[in-house]
């Protein structure tokens, strides 16, 4: 161990590196010193991070249990944290839970505070050295370290570690003799990446101790990088969805780099995108997501330079937010929110406390929707319930109110015979509702003959064969309900005496039970009838059911009869308003007949209400009117029930519980700028109607405030300008437009100005009568109303204002004003006076003629327009503005110029020497401007060929100097203005011969070589073989005078001007660039070179290959 080799002496803790693997990438965390007192042990850092309390580093007995302890808190995390114990570098304990290791995690949920426990049973030897535990949640993460020492504790250690005895019996062996080897050396001068091997090479087990001597023994200074001039930063940060480019700057712009990924290499690809200019390498990562934010690398050779990448999330919003809840107790709540992006997580709220999955919340997600259910509803539930993203929120009220049970039909007494069959029957309003039946106060068991059931909100007593000790009083109590419902069975005892005898037959009606009066049944609609009609007589009558004039038969459908002895059922199922109506009973048999008639009534829900809307609007309210229902269902309507919801959501929540008789109603508690719509029920004796059909939507908004600023902005003989600035408060209608109205002073009648609502912040009134006092309102309109007026505070008089006339001059036409022929000319000159002044202009003093200029006057200003400027439009323009006696004038001069004309007369004057003197004169015409200068060229009767001599010349002489011995010249020279140059020169009548001095050579004739040739290739075309995607060129080079035209081709066809290649000739080195090549541009290339002696021509056959998984894996 090589700890046993420090000196025990307190210093100054020096920096603990830790290292983890991952991929043949190492990660080194740096801990600084902390310098404490001697004789004490170091303390733990400050709590901070994620941490609320961190493990203690500890000393162990070997044989004893140890744990450590860690908290953290949850409260900012939106997910729960994921742990990690690791021992050493990368030694994760997870995978080593057992016996010997025991892991132990809870949370507590008043502190949102999760408590990790470590628990290390019977410790020994090989369970000491240095730990740490990582706590990651999101992009949030935190770690801290401690050690475990482990002691003896004499012979009752336990069992027996023989990690630990070999350990021991090493360092008997280490105290041998060794090699005399300066490892502190051979450190010094190594990398700090081959530590571990030379530790692991001489035997060094505690790279930690290693690594402390090594900091004490030399300051490692930061080594310059032989491969970059500029590395990558130590982090970056990226939004989802967002690109990224990663730059270093390499010192040899040839070399070749590598970029990794968490320690896997990158490939070049649509999404990671490497560029290469010069000694820059460029990493460009597109459309980030969160699996890219990893660790980065780029090598060269075998150095490196790492950084990080942090992807983060864009904000979530809500798209769609809550609605508000109407229920009643025991009914479904689902509260629904949409958000805009799929991965999102919400947090729910009730009141300001957060809601967690048990059983009664549930939160359920579907793509970018999102639900809290609350399965049954109850009071406690009722309060405001929000619900958060990170980048929005929403909440919604809930209401609960008690439900009330109502009785939909009673039971009815029965009267009935030995051996029939006795039904109570009853229906409630909610078909949830369970209950039970009595007999005389005694709960009634269900047996053979005596059966219950629930059907629906239908709840029935069937007792079979009935006999006299059924006979009593029979209740229905709901459970939960103080409400019970009662009916008596009353068992008819009927003795017969057979006697030979006739009996005349006679009808039996039961005014009992359904009957309203004695001849008429009132039967709900939908529900089945079945009227039972006692019948005597002897022999056994005859029994014919009639409704008007059509007889009822007794064969299977809904409007049956069915006949036994002494009884006859008219059955109704599913009775319908048709069904309606008055119906005949007639028996006969030998000894007469008998007659009687029954009235059936059909009632029914109502039809729905009527024309539902809205006839007036507040800033939160709405009223509501509608028509009673066509159909009252046979029963006085009592009142209505009214829903409402948003415009484009799917739930409606109901305003009253508790009929509501009028056809008006005030909605209130609405949001100011929303559309809503409504929808009425009609409620009888008999139940609910359907819904009516919603009403328009329609929007609670108020009138704004009133208009603010309203001043006068001119008056003239009869009219007056307005201006004003919107409401303060202009809310959700916004505003449609302004009214104006005028009053004289005094009067009380306002007079409206403009029909329609103006939509601008000024109005001009017209038709005001001169001299009079006027006031005026202005009034702002949506679809609210009329806003409350903005009113003059005193009266304006209607009378004209004469203003003294005065031309206001731009700064740049106070001087001359110069423009070039063929341009534009535009000036807007700008005035006051009132009334409107007359504008008058003038040119050299005489009227300007409209054809050739054109002029525009408006109130305030005028306008002079030249399309095309030529040189007879140069002069004086005079402007004048005058209002009755008084008048101002200004005068602008314009100047149009052009190019001068060729000077005249160019004459070389004298020749001397070297030199010779040119001497012209003015062109005659100067372009109407002044003449700024000469140029001046020369040019050698056998070149032919123009020199520049002298620029911007002033005068018209000059002297040429520097000729050449030998040759004749010639001159010619340009004039120039602030237009420019001449478009001609004069040329120079004479010429200037400098001849020579001295002894002359005698010229031996010259043959020029004839230096002509046909095109020849003198480097021919290569086959290639590329890769798709990476652009590729193929090159040739040919010979030839007149030089040749060069052509390429692909497969024969001649390549036009493609931007997909680039032809390059350079002294004939031909080039053909290809761009990104693809599969479709493999083929033979030929290039052909022509002159007028002949062609030549060489090809190659180009292959373009994709790059498989496999070569690119290698």
């Amino acid at each position: 161990d090589f700890n046993q080799h420090q000196p025990k002496k307190k210093k100054k803790t020096p920096p603990t590196h830790q290292y983890h693997y991952d991929y043949n990438v190492y990660t080194v965390s740096l801990t600084l010193p902390v310098e404490h007192v001697p004789g004490e042990e170091p303390q733990m850092s400050q709590i901070s991070g994620l941490f609320v309390e961190k493990p203690q580093t500890v000393t162990a007995i070997k044989g004893k249990n140890v744990t450590f302890v860690a908290k953290v808190d949850s409260s900012q995390m939106l997910r729960k944290p994921t742990m990690k114990w690791l021992k050493g570098k990368w030694m994760d304990l997870g995978s080593k839970a057992g016996k010997h290791l025991q892991f132990k995690e809870s949370y507590d949920r008043n502190t949102k505070i999760y408590t990790y426990e470590l628990t290390i049973v019977k410790v020994v030897d090989g369970d000491a050295g240095g730990y740490r535990c990582e706590v990651t949640s999101k992009d949030k993460c935190d770690s801290c370290t401690f050690d475990i020492s482990v002691e003896d504790a004499g012979e009752d250690a336990g069992e027996l570690d023989f990690s630990g005895l070999l350990k021991k019996r090493e360092r008997k062996q280490k105290e041998e003799p060794e090699i005399d080897v300066d490892v502190w050396e051979i450190l010094k001068n190594a990398k700090p990446c081959d530590y571990e091997k030379i530790a692991f090479q001489y035997g060094i087990t505690d790279l930690r101790g290693l690594l402390k001597r090594l900091k004490k023994m030399k300051k490692v200074e930061p080594k310059k990088s032989d491969a970059f001039l500029k590395k990558l930063g130590p982090a970056y940060s990226v939004e989802k969805g967002k690109k990224i480019h990663l730059n270093v700057e390499l010192s040899d712009p040839n070399a070749q780099v590598r970029w990794l990924r968490n320690g896997q290499e990158i490939k070049p690809s649509a999404k990671y995108i490497f560029e290469s200019v010069g000694g820059i390498r460029k990493l460009t990562i597109n459309k980030c997501t969160l699996a890219d934010d990893a660790a980065y690398e780029c090598v060269v050779g075998e150095e490196k330079s790492f950084t990080e990448v942090f992807v983060q999330e864009p904000p979530v919003t809500i798209t769609k937010m809550l609605d508000d809840i109407h229920v009643v107790v025991g009914e479904k709540v689902e509260f629904e929110v949409e958000v805009s992006d799929e991965g999102a997580n919400v947090k729910w709220m009730k009141d300001g406390v957060e809601l967690s999955r048990d059983g009664k919340y549930r939160f359920k997600k579907d793509g970018t929707k999102h639900w809290l259910i609350i399965n049954e509803a109850t009071a406690e539930d009722i309060g405001t319930y929000y619900v958060y993203t990170s980048g929005g929120e929403s909440k919604a009220e809930l209401e609960v109110e008690e439900k009330e049970l109502e009785v939909l039909q009673s039971i009815a007494d029965l009267t009935l015979k030995a051996a029939e069959q006795a039904v109570f029957k009853c229906e409630v309003s909610d078909e949830k509702v369970t209950g039970k039946w009595f007999k005389d106060g005694v709960e009634v068991t269900p047996s053979n003959r005596i059966k219950m059931t629930h059907i629906g909100r239908t709840h029935k007593l069937v007792i079979d064969d009935v006999k006299p000790e059924d006979a009593g009083d029979y209740t229905f109590v709901p459970d939960g309900y103080a409400l019970s419902l009662s009916a008596k069975l009353n068992f008819l005892e009927i003795k017969i005496d057979y006697v030979p005898r006739q009996e005349p037959p006679k009808i039996h009606l039961d005014t009992t039970g359904s009957f309203v009066n004695k001849n008429t049944i009132i039967v709900v609609a939908g529900n089945k009838l079945r009227f039972d009609v006692d019948i005597t007589g002897e022999p056994p009558p005859t029994v014919c059911w009639k409704k008007g004039d059509t007889e009822i038969s007794e064969a299977e459908g809904r409007v049956r009869v069915e006949t036994r002895k002494n009884l006859s059922y008219f059955v109704i199922e599913g009775a319908e308003r048709s069904d309606e109506g008055l119906y005949h009973i007639t028996v006969t048999n030998p000894a007469g007949e008998d007659k009687a008639d029954v009235m059936v009534k059909i009632v029914d829900v109502p039809d729905p209400p009527e024309n539902v809307k809205c006839t007036a609007v507040g800033e939160d309210s709405a009223s509501i009117q509608w028509d009673p229902p066509k159909f009252d269902g046979g029963v006085p309507v009592k009142g209505y029930l009214m829903e409402r919801k948003k415009k484009g959501s799917s739930r409606w929540t109901r305003l009253n519980f508790d009929i509501y008789e009028s056809t008006t109603y005030e909605a209130k508690k609405m949001i100011e700028g929303v559309l809503y719509e409504m929808r009425v029920f009609a409620v009888n004796g008999i139940g609910i109607s359907q819904p009516s059909a919603s009403s328009k939507p329609f929007m609670p908004i108020a009138p704004t405030s009133e208009p603010t600023r309203l001043t006068v902005e001119d008056v003239t003989d009869g009219t007056c300008a307005l201006k004003w600035l919107p409401p303060e408060r202009i809310g959700a209608g916004g505003i449609d437009g302004y009214i104006i109205e005028y009053c004289v002073e005094g009067a009380t009648e306002w007079v409206q100005a403009n029909e329609t609502p103006v939509e601008k912040n000024s109005y001009r009134v017209r038709g005001l009568p001169v001299g009079e006092k006027m006031l005026f309102r202005v009034t702002a309109v949506n679809i609210a109303g009329r806003s409350p007026p903005a009113v003059m505070a005193q009266a304006v008089t209607i009378r004209e204002i004469v203003e003294r006339p005065k031309i206001r001059l731009p700064r740049q036409l106070r001087t001359k004003y110069i423009k070039r022929v063929g341009e534009k000319v535009n000036l807007v000159i700008p005035f006051q006076g009132k009334p409107r002044p007359v504008v008058t202009w003038l040119k050299d003093g005489a009227p300007l003629d409209t054809k050739l200029v054109n002029i525009r006057t408006s109130d305030v200003d005028t306008i002079l327009f030249i399309r095309q400027a030529a040189r007879e439009h140069s002069g004086q323009y005079t402007l004048s503005v005058q209002i009755e006696n008084m008048e101002d004038k200004v005068t602008l001069e314009i100047q149009i110029v052009d190019k001068p004309g060729p000077p005249i007369a160019a004459t070389v004057t004298d020749v001397w020497g070297f030199n010779a003197a040119l001497e012209w004169k003015p062109p005659k015409d100067n372009g109407n401007c002044e003449i700024t200068g000469y140029t001046i060229q020369k040019a050698d009767l056998k070149t032919k060929e123009w020199f520049m001599v002298l620029e911007h010349n002033r005068r018209p002489s000059c002297t040429v100097s520097d000729l050449v011995m030998g040759n004749e010249y010639t001159f010619r020279v340009f004039s120039e203005n602030i237009c420019g140059m001449s478009d001609d020169a004069g040329i120079s009548k004479n010429t200037a011969a400098i001849t020579k001095t001295g002894l002359k050579q005698k010229q031996q004739p010259y043959k020029e070589k004839d230096m002509c040739s046909s095109p020849k290739f003198i480097t021919p075309l290569v086959d290639r073989s590329v890769i798709a995607g990476y652009s590729a060129a193929i090159s040739c080079a040919v010979r030839g005078h007149p030089k040749p035209k060069i052509i390429w081709m692909k497969n024969k066809m001649i390549i036009g001007e493609n931007p997909k290649y680039l032809m390059q000739n350079n002294q004939g080195v031909l080039t053909l660039n290809i761009r990104k090549p693809s599969l479709f541009d493999g083929g033979k290339y030929t290039c052909r070179a022509i002159n007028d002696l002949g062609q030549d021509e060489v090809e190659c056959k180009l292959e373009v290959r994709v790059v498989t998984e496999k070569e690119a894996k290698k």
